[in-house]
């Protein structure tokens, strides 16, 4: 039994490692040995390859950002004639629809979709891509800013046929006061970003930033209306069917970070759930003799990451709790006494950093443990409330700090 133990532990804790580092560190060496053999993807970047693209921003009841979102889109620098700007603005009351309307006679190349009812942001997706009829379709967030050369970057990856889509950064705007969630929000999408850099240089990457990507307007195929996670379905199919996903990270969306942790919490568990949601409807990607370096990067940095860790974590806890206590007294300074006492520490660290995060009381050095926790109980959350069954494509809005 003690065997069996000894053997699960220590499997959880390589499956964390694989997780968190190992993956990175393997993805790092595979992609010196591409360039050392010479098949590193060739690199286009032609400055007169400026093909006509459309703009797509979802914009439901964003009047209270929306001035801010259209001064930035028509500051972008890329050529108005092959710039086509789409608002959906189905379902909102707020006034959205109609200060839209009205700048339509100073911003020729600006487009809206309205209508009196509310169908979610898939929708709103899947019905501005049926009026499109340009080559290249980019999707963003009414609540971000785009940094000024956004539409250069990220057209110039598509001069390469093979690529499919284009996935932006996104950054987090934390200022000193800010709340541990979005401190450590910011640090995540840093390490995402190195993981992303990797992928796109090994093949492809394996889902793309929802504030932020463009696709070819041929390969967009309508999401389901009840999908939580619309960027990463549709680039994983665009994927799926032989075109690689491109990483630009100098082309990037910034949005301010969770108003609290409770809003935060809400949008990761939607997450979580959403990822849950898209594992069962992405199946085939396990198959790896057939998707090969696409399976093994999306097992490795997704399923991974939200379906086997979290619920590790789990178990190197509890069975550590076993072989900590039915170890003889003799050895109080085992290697699984070491493993208890630095678990306990890091958990009181994360507990106790939610807790001053509750009181608006900030600590920089909680920030790790807290986040990872915090990610990993989300994503144990996520799974209930998938097999409950309760989705809807319908987001509601989580409050931003300002």
């Amino acid at each position: 039994m003690k065997f069996i133990l000894e053997f699960l532990f220590w499997f959880c804790i390589g499956l964390v490692v694989y997780t968190y580092a190992g993956y990175g560190i393997l993805a790092w060496i595979m992609v010196k040995i591409r360039k050392f053999i010479g098949k590193q993807f060739k690199k286009y970047n032609d400055p007169t390859f400026l093909p006509h693209i459309t703009l797509v921003i979802p914009a439901y009841n964003e009047m209270s950002c929306i001035e801010v979102k259209v001064k930035n889109t028509f500051s972008l620098d890329y050529p108005s004639e092959k710039m086509e700007v789409l608002f959906v603005t189905e379902g909102s009351n707020d006034g959205t629809s109609e200060y839209i309307y009205a700048l339509k006679s100073v911003y020729p190349n600006l487009k809206t979709i309205s209508g009196n009812i509310r169908r979610g942001k898939i929708e709103a997706m899947n019905l501005a891509v049926k009026t499109i009829h340009t080559p290249i379709v980019i999707f963003t967030d009414a609540n971000t800013s785009l940094n000024n050369q956004v539409i250069r970057n990220i057209v110039r990856h598509f001069q390469d046929p093979n690529v499919g889509a284009v996935s932006g950064e996104k950054r987090i705007e934390t200022r000193g006061s800010e709340a541990a969630a979005g401190a450590g929000e910011g640090l995540y999408w840093k390490y995402e970003s190195f993981l992303k850099k990797l992928d796109t240089e090994l093949y492809s990457v394996v889902g793309a930033a929802g504030e932020l990507f463009a696709v070819r307007t041929h390969l967009f195929g309508e999401v389901e209306k009840d999908t939580l996670l619309d960027d990463f379905m549709i680039s994983l199919r665009v994927a799926a069917r032989g075109f690689r996903v491109i990483y630009e990270p100098h082309a990037f969306a910034s949005e301010r970070p969770s108003f609290s942790i409770q809003d935060e919490m809400k949008r990761k568990i939607r997450i979580a759930s959403g990822g849950f949601q898209s594992m069962a409807r992405l199946g085939f990607l396990y198959n790896i003799f057939r998707y090969g370096l696409l399976s093994f990067q999306y097992i490795s940095h997704r399923v991974m990451r939200w379906a086997v860790a979290p619920w590790c974590l789990l178990w190197i806890f509890f069975i550590n709790l076993v072989l900590f206590f039915t170890q003889p007294i003799t050895q109080n300074l085992s290697i699984y006494s070491f493993f208890m006492w630095g678990q306990i520490v890091f958990y009181l660290m994360a507990i106790i950093g939610y807790v001053l995060e509750n009181k608006k009381i900030r600590v920089k050095l909680l920030f790790v443990p807290f986040y990872f926790c915090f990610m990993n109980y989300c994503a144990i959350r996520g799974y209930f409330k998938y097999r409950s069954g309760v989705a809807s494509g319908i987001w509601e809005k989580v409050k931003r700090a300002k």
